[in-house]
């Protein structure tokens, strides 16, 4: 499988528990995010996709991590879920990718800042979008509500940070979550009506 060439595109969404706006974008992460560890899921569409002969088009799946105070010492709990209605060749190729086997953006989170890695979970993935809204919801895993923070300038678009490092996309939309609930492969949080931090953008992976 790692041998077998792969590409996806689609949307992406995220929250954390950081106070908005998250300091580990802005610092390349090199400042201390607001709490003691920041924990965070990353929730992706796929449009478009393949990994070798099998398409992926129409799957979601998930990243979810928990690092330190400061995210560029690594150190990260890491895991994923993948789509439970994805045929068996789908599952094969999509948890090769998510789980950092098949190279790409998830193999570079694994290989330089993971110590704890938890696993691939197959799980049913609910992933909404309507205008500034975004919300998602793995049952048994997590769920969170987010919304672009307006700008002034043009009606119904978000505030942008531009040329950022992030894995997902250099340039993220900036939003605030209504609640983020995270109980699964150990981890557990609360956040609601607290504004906590959420992104999203169009993504592009390949390998």
């Amino acid at each position: 499988m790692a041998d077998e060439r792969w590409m996806m595109r689609g949307e992406y969404m995220e929250s954390c528990n950081c106070d908005y706006l998250c300091p580990c974008i802005y610092t390349n992460p090199q400042g201390p995010a607001t709490y003691d560890h920041c924990i965070a899921a990353l929730l992706f569409r796929i449009d478009e996709g393949s990994s070798g002969n099998t398409r992926l088009d129409g799957l979601k799946f998930a990243l979810v991590i928990r690092s330190g105070k400061v995210m560029a010492d690594g150190n990260w709990v890491f895991a994923g879920v993948v789509d439970d209605s994805a045929a068996d060749a789908q599952r094969r190729a999509l948890s090769a990718i998510v789980s950092g086997e098949a190279g790409g953006p998830p193999a570079l989170i694994r290989e330089n800042l993971v110590s704890d890695y938890r696993g691939v979970e197959y799980r049913p993935i609910e992933f909404n979008l309507d205008g500034l809204k975004r919300s998602a919801v793995i049952p048994g895993v997590l769920s969170f509500e987010i919304e672009g923070v307006e700008s002034r300038n043009r009606s119904a678009e978000p505030f942008y940070i531009d040329n950022t490092a992030h894995p997902a996309n250099r340039r993220l939309a900036l939003a605030r979550a209504k609640q983020m609930r995270m109980h699964g492969f150990g981890l557990n949080l609360d956040l609601v009506g607290m504004g906590n931090n959420g992104h999203f953008a169009p993504f592009a992976w390949a390998a």
